[in-house]
């Protein structure tokens, strides 16, 4: 039915009292209490405002459900932020990886194409949406051993790691510690490969005063809840290059080798005059599909929470560092808890603070993971410890140098507890107390 939009009251007016009533609604439906004794302490969380809220029902007022202008100034003022050129969205961390990687298979790339065999080195202790696409493409991981001071890949390895087919590298900055980014370059440049750096653990963090995630061909970002800022879900992809964006965007996009926005048409003024392939001239441009992609892309509302979250990264990550500094100064006189170290010339900013029990502590890792489970203290392992070890990977094809002692030791005597900007003063406090009082239980007498 028609309405008659004469005697109606304005959409901008009532937009304007429902983004209002919104401030309301949050003030009302998320007021924090102080924390108490005996309350949860989480590991990880979102960490929102009215803000947020605001530009997500901003957004969902659009009904614009793919990717638009949120995503389109988002990307815009989150690669400013993070120093670099292109900042491609997509669905999450995990995607990003994936068309991190995916893009360097591109025939456009000629000789310098990954291809199924060729190799890729990357660590063994981690996360596995790190090491996925490269099984997923068809490439073989080639896992290395890992530091047992900062988590991060020994580059000690990396020249033992190279072979004729290795063709590119992706580690992970381990819990938002920087690895010497400079030196895996300067390995990468030296025998012509692609440098993937992810930092989906370590938005803020720099090397030598640089921004881990501008050092490589491309860096990859989260947005999920646990991570810097987020957006629910989400991820991005980070590169230099306006040919990878390109690749970037094509793969997340189905493959298609238009480069239009969502509900663009004809950006390149030629739409019915291409001839690629042995498709017929002229067929839709926006119908032609140059790479075997996906979709991968993001919703505006997500994007919409983006933008309002980044106005507050700085804040986030300060606190994530003064949290992890104050577990530092507190746990440093246990004996057999080995505390994390950072690389000279690296400034980490921690997803997660880890700990590491020697090998005559009193206790087990997992004793003290239960121990503080028990007392409402969230814990993590450092991910899936060693992945060659995992079942997923049982019949993956892969190759290992060296040994990996170090990897084990991280699967078998590591945690880490929370130091997300959520965790206020008495919180970091009580996590702090408690594993102290942990300690003192477990001292031999």
């Amino acid at each position: 039915m028609l309405v008659d939009r004469a005697n109606s009251e304005p959409a901008s007016a009532i937009r304007a009292e429902i983004l209002e009533r919104t401030r309301a609604y949050f003030a009302a439906a998320y007021l924090e209490r102080p924390f108490q004794e005996g309350d949860a302490v989480p590991v990880s969380g979102r960490v929102f405002d009215e803000r947020d809220l605001v530009n997500l029902v901003d957004s969902s007022l659009d009904f614009w459900l793919t990717t638009g202008r949120f995503a389109e100034r988002f990307e815009r003022d989150f690669a400013r932020w993070f120093g670099i050129r292109e900042c491609v969205l997509v669905n999450s961390g995990s995607s990003a990886n994936l068309v991190a990687l995916a893009m360097l298979t591109s025939p456009v790339h000629g000789e310098r194409r990954l291809r199924p065999g060729d190799e890729v080195i990357t660590a063994a202790a981690g996360f596995p949406t790190t090491v996925n696409p490269i099984v997923q493409l068809g490439c073989i991981p080639v896992f290395i051993d890992s530091e047992l001071q900062t988590y991060n890949a020994n580059l000690d390895l990396l020249e033992a790691a190279l072979s004729p087919k290795t063709r590119a590298v992706i580690f992970a900055h381990t819990l938002g510690n920087p690895y010497d980014a400079e030196r895996v370059r300067d390995f990468c440049r030296k025998h012509e490969l692609w440098m993937i750096e992810d930092t989906c653990d370590a938005v803020g963090a720099t090397f030598n005063g640089q921004q881990v995630g501008t050092f490589g061909d491309a860096s990859t970002v989260s947005f999920y809840p646990a991570h810097h800022m987020t957006m629910g879900e989400g991820g991005a992809v980070m590169m230099r290059s306006p040919k990878l964006r390109k690749l970037a965007e094509s793969f997340r996009d189905w493959g298609r080798d238009c480069w239009c926005q969502p509900g663009k048409d004809n950006t390149c003024g030629t739409r019915f005059d291409w001839q690629l392939g042995t498709l017929p001239h002229g067929y839709d441009h926006k119908y032609t599909y140059s790479h075997i992609g996906y979709n991968l892309k993001l919703t505006d509302m997500q994007a919409a929470v983006g933008v309002s979250q980044l106005e507050k990264l700085d804040g986030f990550i300060e606190r994530r560092r003064a949290n992890a500094n104050a577990l530092t100064q507190a746990l440093s006189s246990i004996p057999w808890v080995v505390l994390p170290s950072t690389n000279a010339g690296g400034s980490n900013s921690w997803f997660g603070y880890p700990i590491r029990l020697t090998s005559d502590a009193p206790i087990s890792r997992d004793e003290l993971a239960k121990g503080l489970n028990d007392r409402k203290i969230g814990t993590r392992l450092l991910f899936a410890g060693n992945l060659v070890r995992q079942p997923a990977y049982a019949d993956v094809a892969y190759r290992v140098v060296g040994d990996l002692t170090n990897a084990d030791r991280i699967m078998n005597d590591v945690l880490w507890v929370g130091c997300y900007p959520g965790l206020d003063t008495p919180q970091m406090e009580h996590i702090a107390r408690t594993i102290v009082e942990l300690a003192a239980v477990a001292q031999p007498v």
